[in-house]
């Protein structure tokens, strides 16, 4: 069985300045605790089953791509990825690139 991590929510403690730090250590985290994924969401702004609209969300190929540079063996993704707002071209630019970088 391969379990992996999903995170829901930016809203932490150490507030927006703490952001980088804080997602880095939850992607090496998951790494070392051997999470075969590590996953987040497509979202411009928080869903209302997890928080309010104004609550911090992270673009999710930028927070993929940071998590990559931070991480090594561990598997990324987002849950989905919104075809209504993400133009076919760019997004297989922006998926290509990740997956060759990391």
């Amino acid at each position: 069985m391969k379990l992996g991590l999903q995170i829901p929510s930016f809203t932490w403690p150490a507030g927006t300045s703490g952001l980088a730090p804080t997602l880095a250590r939850i992607g090496q985290a998951a790494e070392d605790a051997d999470f075969a994924s590590l996953w987040v969401m497509d979202h411009f702004f928080q869903i209302g089953m997890i928080g309010k609209p104004e609550e911090p969300m992270l673009e999710g190929y930028s927070a993929l791509n940071f998590l990559a540079a931070v991480t090594r063996r561990i598997r990324l993704g987002t849950l989905v990825t919104g075809v209504i707002y993400r133009q076919p071209g760019i997004l297989v630019k922006t998926m290509t690139s990740l997956d060759i970088l990391s």
